[in-house]
Protein backbone atom coordinates (compact mmCIF):
# COMPACT_ATOMS: atom_id res chain seq x y z
CA UNK A 1 0.00 0.00 0.00
CA UNK A 2 1.57 3.49 -0.80
CA UNK A 3 2.02 5.82 2.08
CA UNK A 4 0.50 8.44 3.09
CA UNK A 5 1.74 11.70 4.53
CA UNK A 6 -1.47 12.58 5.92
CA UNK A 7 -5.30 11.54 5.42
CA UNK A 8 -8.98 12.85 6.39
CA UNK A 9 -9.62 9.08 8.09
CA UNK A 10 -10.09 9.02 11.69
CA UNK A 11 -7.80 6.72 13.38
CA UNK A 12 -7.02 3.62 14.19
CA UNK A 13 -4.61 3.64 11.14
CA UNK A 14 -3.10 0.34 12.42
CA UNK A 15 -5.75 -1.99 12.01
CA UNK A 16 -4.21 -5.37 12.65
CA UNK A 17 -1.28 -7.62 13.38
CA UNK A 18 -0.68 -11.01 12.72
CA UNK A 19 1.68 -13.82 12.29
CA UNK A 20 2.84 -13.85 8.49
CA UNK A 21 2.30 -17.47 7.01
CA UNK A 22 5.95 -17.49 5.79
CA UNK A 23 7.03 -16.79 9.81
CA UNK A 24 10.09 -18.90 10.49
CA UNK A 25 9.99 -18.87 14.68
CA UNK A 26 12.49 -20.45 16.75
CA UNK A 27 12.91 -21.35 20.41
CA UNK A 28 14.33 -18.11 21.13
CA UNK A 29 13.02 -14.91 22.49
CA UNK A 30 11.11 -13.41 21.42
CA UNK A 31 9.30 -16.32 19.14
CA UNK A 32 8.90 -18.44 22.41
CA UNK A 33 6.55 -15.80 24.14
CA UNK A 34 3.57 -17.93 24.93
CA UNK A 35 1.05 -15.74 22.90
CA UNK A 36 3.27 -16.17 19.67
CA UNK A 37 1.56 -18.47 17.49
CA UNK A 38 0.42 -18.95 13.69
CA UNK A 39 -2.98 -18.27 15.04
CA UNK A 40 -1.62 -14.76 16.65
CA UNK A 41 -3.93 -11.73 15.98
CA UNK A 42 -4.60 -8.29 17.80
CA UNK A 43 -7.18 -5.73 15.76
CA UNK A 44 -6.88 -2.23 16.66
CA UNK A 45 -10.47 -0.69 16.69
CA UNK A 46 -10.09 2.44 18.74
CA UNK A 47 -7.84 5.44 18.54
CA UNK A 48 -6.12 4.72 22.04
CA UNK A 49 -5.33 0.97 22.71
CA UNK A 50 -3.04 0.19 25.97
CA UNK A 51 -1.82 -2.61 26.65
CA UNK A 52 -0.83 -4.39 30.31
CA UNK A 53 0.44 -7.54 31.78
CA UNK A 54 3.54 -8.33 34.44
CA UNK A 55 6.77 -7.88 33.03
CA UNK A 56 8.21 -10.61 30.97
CA UNK A 57 4.80 -10.98 29.08
CA UNK A 58 6.18 -9.63 26.24
CA UNK A 59 4.23 -6.24 25.86
CA UNK A 60 7.67 -4.04 25.75
CA UNK A 61 8.31 -6.06 22.83
CA UNK A 62 5.36 -6.02 21.18
CA UNK A 63 5.67 -2.27 20.91
CA UNK A 64 8.82 -2.02 19.88
CA UNK A 65 8.15 -4.13 17.16
CA UNK A 66 5.56 -1.92 15.92
CA UNK A 67 7.33 0.87 16.05
CA UNK A 68 10.69 -1.17 13.85
CA UNK A 69 7.80 -2.06 11.53
CA UNK A 70 7.10 1.81 11.08
CA UNK A 71 10.52 2.82 11.11
CA UNK A 72 11.22 4.35 14.11
CA UNK A 73 14.68 3.63 16.12
CA UNK A 74 14.77 0.84 18.51
CA UNK A 75 15.89 3.54 21.32
CA UNK A 76 12.80 6.06 20.65
CA UNK A 77 11.93 8.70 18.09
CA UNK A 78 10.46 9.20 14.58
CA UNK A 79 11.85 8.66 11.01
CA UNK A 80 15.30 9.41 10.25
CA UNK A 81 15.69 9.94 14.19
CA UNK A 82 18.88 7.85 15.50
CA UNK A 83 19.87 9.06 18.75
CA UNK A 84 21.70 5.82 20.60
CA UNK A 85 24.87 4.49 18.91
CA UNK A 86 23.50 0.58 18.45
CA UNK A 87 27.31 -0.83 17.58
CA UNK A 88 26.94 -2.57 20.78
CA UNK A 89 23.38 -3.42 21.24
CA UNK A 90 22.48 -6.75 22.19
CA UNK A 91 18.84 -6.39 22.65
CA UNK A 92 16.84 -6.46 19.24
CA UNK A 93 13.97 -8.50 20.36
CA UNK A 94 11.05 -6.14 19.14
CA UNK A 95 12.89 -5.83 15.63
CA UNK A 96 13.36 -9.44 15.37
CA UNK A 97 9.54 -10.06 15.93
CA UNK A 98 8.28 -7.47 13.80
CA UNK A 99 10.02 -9.61 10.69
CA UNK A 100 7.76 -12.24 12.08
CA UNK A 101 4.46 -10.08 12.36
CA UNK A 102 2.01 -8.63 9.16
CA UNK A 103 0.73 -5.22 9.82
CA UNK A 104 -2.48 -4.13 8.12
CA UNK A 105 -3.01 -0.56 7.78
CA UNK A 106 -5.79 1.87 6.30
CA UNK A 107 -4.03 4.29 5.41
CA UNK A 108 -0.18 3.54 5.85
CA UNK A 109 0.31 6.49 8.01
CA UNK A 110 3.60 6.23 9.98
CA UNK A 111 4.67 9.63 10.84
CA UNK A 112 4.79 9.64 14.96
CA UNK A 113 6.79 8.57 17.23
CA UNK A 114 8.32 5.89 19.59
CA UNK A 115 8.66 6.66 22.84
CA UNK A 116 10.77 5.04 25.21
CA UNK A 117 11.24 6.72 29.04
CA UNK A 118 14.72 5.02 29.51
CA UNK A 119 16.26 6.82 26.34
CA UNK A 120 14.22 10.14 26.48
CA UNK A 121 17.18 12.27 27.54
CA UNK A 122 19.47 10.67 24.57
CA UNK A 123 16.52 11.23 22.27
CA UNK A 124 15.52 14.86 23.60
CA UNK A 125 19.58 15.78 23.61
CA UNK A 126 18.87 14.76 19.71
CA UNK A 127 16.07 17.02 19.22
CA UNK A 128 17.95 19.66 20.32
CA UNK A 129 21.20 19.07 18.75
CA UNK A 130 19.41 18.50 15.28
CA UNK A 131 17.23 22.07 15.91
CA UNK A 132 21.01 23.98 16.04
CA UNK A 133 22.02 22.16 13.12
CA UNK A 134 19.34 23.26 11.68
CA UNK A 135 19.61 27.07 12.66
CA UNK A 136 16.06 26.63 14.67
CA UNK A 137 15.33 27.04 18.30
CA UNK A 138 15.42 23.83 20.05
CA UNK A 139 12.81 22.60 22.06
CA UNK A 140 14.81 22.22 25.22
CA UNK A 141 12.90 19.17 26.60
CA UNK A 142 15.44 18.85 29.08
CA UNK A 143 15.61 22.22 31.03
CA UNK A 144 12.23 20.81 32.88
CA UNK A 145 12.21 18.19 35.63
CA UNK A 146 12.27 14.82 34.17
CA UNK A 147 8.48 14.41 34.55
CA UNK A 148 8.12 17.97 33.22
CA UNK A 149 9.97 17.32 30.20
CA UNK A 150 7.97 14.43 29.49
CA UNK A 151 4.71 16.31 29.55
CA UNK A 152 6.13 18.77 27.76
CA UNK A 153 6.96 16.36 24.76
CA UNK A 154 3.99 14.57 24.80
CA UNK A 155 1.48 17.68 24.44
CA UNK A 156 4.13 19.27 21.74
CA UNK A 157 4.26 15.62 19.88
CA UNK A 158 0.58 13.87 20.57
CA UNK A 159 -0.99 17.05 19.10
CA UNK A 160 0.07 16.09 15.25
CA UNK A 161 -1.41 13.21 13.52
CA UNK A 162 0.35 10.29 13.04
CA UNK A 163 0.82 7.00 15.22
CA UNK A 164 2.70 7.17 18.83
CA UNK A 165 4.55 4.66 20.51
CA UNK A 166 4.37 4.70 24.30
CA UNK A 167 6.51 2.23 26.30
CA UNK A 168 5.80 2.76 30.12
CA UNK A 169 5.48 6.64 30.11
CA UNK A 170 4.82 7.03 33.98
CA UNK A 171 8.43 5.79 34.86
CA UNK A 172 9.02 9.43 35.88
CA UNK A 173 5.58 10.68 36.46
CA UNK A 174 4.15 11.55 39.31
CA UNK A 175 0.37 10.83 39.87
CA UNK A 176 -0.17 14.37 39.17
CA UNK A 177 1.51 14.44 36.40
CA UNK A 178 0.11 11.14 34.90
CA UNK A 179 -3.28 12.95 35.35
CA UNK A 180 -1.95 15.70 32.85
CA UNK A 181 -1.41 12.52 30.50
CA UNK A 182 -4.35 11.06 30.88
CA UNK A 183 -6.43 14.47 29.71
CA UNK A 184 -3.96 14.62 26.84
CA UNK A 185 -4.59 10.60 25.72
CA UNK A 186 -8.36 11.13 26.39
CA UNK A 187 -8.22 14.19 24.05
CA UNK A 188 -6.23 11.80 21.39
CA UNK A 189 -9.62 8.99 21.79
CA UNK A 190 -12.27 11.73 21.44
CA UNK A 191 -10.52 13.62 18.63
CA UNK A 192 -9.45 10.09 16.75
CA UNK A 193 -6.73 12.38 15.50
CA UNK A 194 -3.85 9.93 16.06
CA UNK A 195 -3.25 7.09 17.23
CA UNK A 196 -1.53 5.47 20.13
CA UNK A 197 -0.95 2.08 21.52
CA UNK A 198 0.82 2.51 24.76
CA UNK A 199 2.42 -0.10 26.86
CA UNK A 200 1.53 0.66 30.75
CA UNK A 201 1.60 -0.37 34.59
CA UNK A 202 -0.46 2.56 35.55
CA UNK A 203 -3.63 2.36 36.49
CA UNK A 204 -4.25 6.13 36.15
CA UNK A 205 -3.46 5.46 32.52
CA UNK A 206 -5.17 2.65 32.14
CA UNK A 207 -8.67 4.35 32.98
CA UNK A 208 -8.74 6.10 29.41
CA UNK A 209 -12.76 6.74 28.77
CA UNK A 210 -13.51 5.14 25.82
CA UNK A 211 -10.20 3.35 25.22
CA UNK A 212 -9.45 -0.17 24.48
CA UNK A 213 -8.12 -2.23 27.41
CA UNK A 214 -6.26 -5.46 26.89
CA UNK A 215 -4.29 -7.40 29.48
CA UNK A 216 -1.75 -10.26 28.69
CA UNK A 217 -2.67 -13.01 30.30
CA UNK A 218 -0.30 -16.14 29.74
CA UNK A 219 -0.58 -16.94 26.22
CA UNK A 220 -4.11 -14.79 25.89
CA UNK A 221 -4.52 -11.33 25.09
CA UNK A 222 -8.16 -10.32 26.96
CA UNK A 223 -10.23 -7.21 26.06
CA UNK A 224 -10.73 -6.59 29.92
CA UNK A 225 -11.86 -3.32 32.02
CA UNK A 226 -9.89 -1.38 34.51
CA UNK A 227 -11.31 -2.72 37.78
CA UNK A 228 -10.62 -6.36 36.79
CA UNK A 229 -6.86 -5.94 35.75
CA UNK A 230 -4.87 -7.69 38.59
CA UNK A 231 -2.62 -3.97 38.43
CA UNK A 232 -6.30 -2.48 39.65
CA UNK A 233 -6.68 -4.69 42.00
CA UNK A 234 -3.51 -5.25 43.71
CA UNK A 235 -3.43 -1.14 44.18
CA UNK A 236 -6.84 -1.38 45.62
CA UNK A 237 -5.80 -3.60 48.20
CA UNK A 238 -3.16 -1.88 49.40
CA UNK A 239 -5.37 1.47 49.50
CA UNK A 240 -7.86 -0.55 51.32
CA UNK A 241 -5.68 -1.31 54.02
CA UNK A 242 -2.18 -0.37 53.97
CA UNK A 243 -0.66 -2.32 57.03
CA UNK A 244 -2.59 -5.78 56.28
CA UNK A 245 -1.25 -5.21 52.72
CA UNK A 246 2.35 -4.63 53.67
CA UNK A 247 1.83 -7.89 56.02
CA UNK A 248 0.63 -9.94 53.33
CA UNK A 249 3.55 -9.13 51.14
CA UNK A 250 6.54 -9.22 53.83
CA UNK A 251 5.08 -12.67 54.09
CA UNK A 252 5.11 -13.67 50.49
CA UNK A 253 1.20 -14.30 50.94
CA UNK A 254 0.78 -11.95 47.80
Amino acid sequence: MRKTKSTNLPAPYLKRLSVRQDAVMSEQYPFNLPWLDTDFVLDFTTPVTIIVGENGTGKSTLIEAVAASCGYDEAGGGKGYRPVDHSHAVDRSGSLLSGVLRAAWLPKLTTGWFFRAESFFSVARYLDEAARDANAAPPDFLSWSHGEGFVRFFEERMARQGIYLLDEPESALSPKRQLELLRLLHAVQESASAQIIMATHSPVLMAVPGARLIEIRGASFVETELRETRHFKLYRDFIDDPSEFVDRALRGDI
